[in-house]
């Protein structure tokens, strides 16, 4: 099966980039595009009741930041030779990267997994277990070096 898009969801943390140099490599195997994807929970919006003003403004600036990464993550692969892209989602973390990957016809997902077991799993959740019970699509799990 040859993959032209690689879905690689990201949260901006360095642990989430440790799956970019795996979608580089299955990249350069297939000359596929890599689709960044970063899904934005939106925390402002417990203040909007309250204060819109207050919310309004931490949606604008926390929309800057996600949207200055996202490009900065899109320029370094594509000065490596990548074709690239990237998608900004809102909404529950797993479902949305579902919704997005049926979306723009991704071959594949690729995520790292933050490594977490017993009671913290079970109160935390794991995106990437919700991610992989449920894709039609294979996923890449990439399991970060000492997590």
């Amino acid at each position: 099966m040859a993959y032209k898009r690689i879905l690689v969801c990201l949260d901006g943390s360095a642990l989430a980039e440790t799956a970019l140099p795996h979608a580089q490599i299955l990249a350069s195997d297939e000359d596929a595009e890599i689709l960044l994807l970063r899904v934005s929970a939106n925390p402002a919006a417990e203040f909007s009741f309250s204060d819109p003003g207050i919310a309004n403004s931490l949606i604008e600036e926390m929309e800057a930041e996600t949207l200055a990464y996202m490009q900065s993550a899109r320029g370094r692969l594509q000065k490596a030779g990548f074709r690239t892209s990237f998608l900004i989602c809102q909404g529950a973390i797993a479902e949305t990267i579902l919704l997005a990957a049926a979306e723009s016809h991704a071959d594949v997902i690729v995520m790292s997994t933050h490594g977490r077991s017993g009671v913290k799993r079970w109160l935390l959740g794991s995106v990437a277990d919700r991610v992989v019970t449920h894709s039609d699509l294979p996923v890449m799990l990439i399991r970060p070096p000492g997590v």
